[in-house]
């Protein structure tokens, strides 16, 4: 099986959707609780939701394998993302919820989570950094736009709702300023979708990573709450409500291009 699939656009765009993949391998899905069997995890449907991009110009890299395989969100040395505040890891062991990801004593090893990174999170990062880089020498500058979502109540890692729409641009380090200030209009000119900027998500190792607005490649994380676009009890896609969500979502990229 593939690891992802990339599309190759035209436009200084780059959409990366890490948490898509829903696929595990037998030989760890049989290690995994019954619960996690499910990767109730995922960022669901978060491909779906941003299929539309390509008609924008946009590339778009999108992995098949879940986060309980490896998280390509996370760095390869695991080091949190979030100090002080739970978090899950590289190769997660603890769910969201904070319920175990695998049956007592089948979690992965030191060696086998090393494995992992070669086998699964390495190639993706390759291929980002590269379509990166393809995408700068045409253009001479380069948005990587993290797509991502997640439950709007999760007790576990934060408390309270979480806003429709979290904007993470590393508190401002990996974008422009003007870039960032472009999309906080956007978002603040609607009154459909609640919103905030470097909250509780400012973005993953990806956003922090790749994002060097000085060397003309820029990075933005949006975390999408899950009950903008879909039903969250039980994981199915609302076409209603996705459609209301990808037309503020088309703005933030037209705006990003």
């Amino acid at each position: 099986m593939e690891i992802f699939t990339l599309h190759q656009g035209t436009a200084p765009l780059l959409v990366s959707v890490p948490h898509d993949g829903t696929f595990v391998p037998d030989d760890i899905a049989q290690r995994l609780t019954p619960a996690a069997r499910r990767v109730p995890d995922t960022d669901w449907h978060i491909a779906r939701l941003y299929a539309f991009a390509r008609e924008l110009g946009a590339s778009m890299i999108v992995p098949t394998h879940s986060r309980y395989v490896v998280d390509l969100n996370r760095s390869e040395d695991d080091v949190s993302l979030y100090p002080g505040q739970n978090t899950t890891g590289l190769c997660p062991v603890v769910r969201f919820s904070g319920e175990p990801v695998y049956l007592q004593g089948r979690e992965p090893t030191p060696d086998e989570i090393a494995e992992r990174v070669e086998r699964y999170w390495r190639p993706y990062h390759q291929a980002l950094r590269m379509e990166l880089d393809r995408l700068w020498a045409m253009h001479g500058r380069a948005v990587l736009w993290e797509g991502h979502s997640i439950r709007g109540e999760l007790p576990f890692l934060f408390q309270g709702r979480l806003p429709d729409m979290n904007l993470g641009t590393a508190g401002g380090t990996s974008c422009s300023p003007a870039l960032q200030q472009r999309l906080e209009a956007v978002l603040a000119g609607q009154e459909e979708f609640d919103s905030v900027v470097n909250g509780r998500f400012k973005g993953g190792h990806i956003t922090r990573h790749y994002g060097d607005p000085a060397s003309g490649i820029e990075a933005v994380q949006m975390e999408t709450s899950q009950r903008a676009y879909m039903d969250e009890a039980s994981f199915a896609y609302d076409e209603a409500k996705a459609a209301r969500a990808q037309a503020l979502i088309r703005r933030l990229l037209e705006t990003t291009l």
